[in-house]
């Protein structure tokens, strides 16, 4: 059954224009075609590269930032209590008004309580400043390194500024050694980054990410596979670009630099929103829809390759809305807002103010108490109601 289901796979119609099969694609001594076999590789350097980037968070950016004044905020811990812990891992980390008047029943404790408990929780649960540091100086550190990987391998090639040449050729277009690791890389980092999700910082698009992950490692393999390697090649330059520019955004954002930071966002703001809605639209979408219908007619590969893209496309257009959208209150505002991706930090401010407003309220109808019972002593004098009282707008003793 397996051999079977091996066969199926890997027929020459999913993989291959029509009329070219695998017997075409036969290496020599001289000439090396991309093996799916290959892709295999990229699982023990993905957990090499996460071993890298243990011991580099930990020798290198956690000094770092204690050296660049990142400090991680005190944060109050929540009382052990085994009812809530227990309502807490395994129903509901954010309880409705509801379910906290129940537990603070059954804890016989009173609700604002509960309701403290269940936010310092929250707050032990989320990454810490110094944390979110390190990760961001890590992927810094990659993309840098990976962005000119790309243009030292793709400088001197010739589909980089004629993209016609994507196709030249095609789908016997020998590997290249540079190309080969340049792809070994992408593809174990984006590798690393799915096994290390569950203790990456969380973010409200956790769900886009996991999308995106995806789709780029599938992108990265069908295109290896099917020896679209020059077109994922220009895939990788386009997106590390942008991201060069992020990550020292964070960095400076973590440190309190508030100047830097929002002359970085508005910098990598411009060069996501051209590299991502306008370079790769041009270069790569009509590139794959348009110029390869030229050489050959199409296949299942060629629907594929471009329903991956057009994933990646639509969740660019995701991410541009939102930075967009920060922008615009930038040049509102003339502060940057806070990153709508982040789960921020609770704090008890929201409490603390709705106990003043609370004080308030009480201290309002004590007035009111008090003035209804005419009872406002002035500089040690008796009570009012004991002497006088108002009749047509005029005090009168009694």
């Amino acid at each position: 059954m397996a051999r079977s289901l091996n066969e199926w796979l890997w027929q020459h119609e999913f993989w291959l224009p029509p009329g070219i099969t695998w017997e075409d694609m036969q290496e020599s001594e001289d000439i090396h075609y991309p093996q799916p076999r290959d892709l295999l590789l990229s699982i023990p350097f993905a957990l090499i590269l996460v071993v890298i980037r243990c011991a580099f968070e930990r020798a290198i950016a956690l000094p770092l930032s204690s050296k660049l004044g990142v400090r991680d905020k005190q944060r109050l811990k929540a009382q052990p209590n085994s009812m809530l812990e227990t309502f807490y891992s395994t129903c509901c980390r954010n309880p409705k008004e509801g379910e906290l008047i129940s537990l603070a029943k059954q804890c016989d404790l009173p609700v604002r309580k509960v309701e403290r408990w269940f936010r310092h929780r929250r707050n032990t649960d989320r990454p810490s400043l110094s944390k979110k540091f390190c990760e961001a100086c890590w992927r810094f550190t990659f993309y840098i390194l990976s962005f000119f990987t790309g243009l030292a391998v793709l400088y001197d090639k010739p589909w980089l500024w004629d993209h016609r040449e994507c196709w030249t050729g095609y789908p016997q277009q020998p590997l290249q050694p540079s190309l080969f690791w340049y792809y070994l890389l992408e593809l174990s980092f984006y590798w690393s980054l799915v096994f290390t999700l569950p203790f990456d910082v969380k973010r409200k698009d956790f769900k886009e990410q996991i999308v995106h992950h995806a789709a780029t490692i599938f992108l990265i393999s069908f295109s290896y596979c099917a020896n679209y390697i020059r077109i994922g090649t220009l895939v990788m330059v386009i997106h590390d670009a942008s991201d060069c520019f992020l990550e020292p955004t964070k960095i400076f954002n973590y440190m309190k630099w508030k100047k830097t930071c929002d002359s970085l966002f508005m910098i990598f703001s411009a060069v996501f929103l051209i590299s991502r809605l306008v370079i790769f639209p041009y270069t790569v979408l009509y590139n794959t829809y348009y110029y390869s219908m030229e050489i050959f007619q199409p296949f299942f590969g060629y629907y594929f390759v471009n329903a991956l893209l057009i994933i990646l496309q639509l969740l660019h257009v995701f991410w541009s809305c939102l930075i967009i959208h920060m922008v615009y209150k930038f040049i509102l505002q003339g502060t940057m807002e806070k990153d709508m991706r982040s789960d921020t930090e609770e704090s008890d401010k929201d409490e603390e103010r709705e106990e003043i407003k609370e004080k308030e309220k009480n201290g309002i109808a004590y007035f009111s108490n008090v003035t209804s019972n005419s009872y406002i002593p002035r500089n040690g004098s008796e009570p009012l109601n004991n002497r006088t009282h108002l009749t047509n707008g005029h005090v009168k003793e009694r």
